[in-house]
């Protein structure tokens, strides 16, 4: 929570005989970072909901974000009525709440063909292990019998993006060219085969390729930054 922008934390109960109801109200900075800690508790076979920019339930849980928040609602009771109480009370929640409901714009960008629906995740740090890539959207991809990581970055100039690329490519052992776009395949000893590519201030990773399996990233990647 704490490296996804956590700022506070709202708790409230509500109870009717045993009944019980829990509701927590989480508070990050922004609504990437709330997006990113619902992701990363969210599994792809929950069953999802047009709550907010998007919310779950399963075995008395309902969670969904909105905005800068991320909501967690939970009852241990299985009882019909607790349960649509529940709804209710994340339906009052929501509109209680200001913010965004739409899912960060730069999901958007993945392409559709073999990307793993509700796998996305927004990792803010040590991307594949490394201090030096951070904020990143992840997406996991199948394609016949491939599956593969594709993370996009966006720097906050085309020069980030170029230093960002660079360092990656020399701790790797790749001398860089000094440009607006590029684009390598090059061997992370931790991580393997890795294609990297940049144009102006977007980044884009793919890892768990094999080398001689270019086409597929060079497909991938020209499509994100065309």
């Amino acid at each position: 929570f704490l490296s996804l922008g956590f700022i506070d934390l709202h708790i409230a109960e509500y109870k009717k005989g045993k009944e019980l109801i829990k509701a927590e109200i989480y508070r990050h900075r922004d609504h990437t970072l709330a997006f990113g800690i619902y992701a990363s508790e969210r599994s792809s076979d929950y069953n999802f909901m047009t709550l907010g920019a998007q919310g779950y339930n399963i075995e008395g849980s309902l969670n969904f974000f909105k905005g800068n928040y991320y909501i967690k609602i939970r009852t241990f009771s299985e009882k019909p009525k607790t349960i649509n109480a529940v709804r209710t009370l994340a339906s009052r929640i929501e509109m209680m709440l200001q913010g965004e409901t739409d899912m960060p714009s730069l999901l958007s960008l993945f392409p559709v063909e073999g990307r793993k629906k509700n796998e996305e995740v927004y990792l803010n740090e040590s991307i594949l292990g490394h201090s030096f890539l951070n904020k990143a959207f992840k997406a996991v991809y199948q394609v016949g019998n491939d599956r593969f990581n594709i993370y996009i970055i966006k720097s906050g100039s085309p020069e980030e993006a170029y230093k960002t690329a660079s360092t990656y490519l020399t701790w790797s052992g790749v001398e860089p060219v000094q440009s607006e776009t590029g684009k390598y395949a090059f061997t992370d000893k931790y991580n393997g085969t890795i294609f990297l590519a940049w144009k102006d201030d977007l980044i884009v990773i793919i890892s768990d390729l094999a080398r001689d399996q270019s086409d597929i990233a060079n497909r991938y990647t020209s499509e994100i930054l065309k």
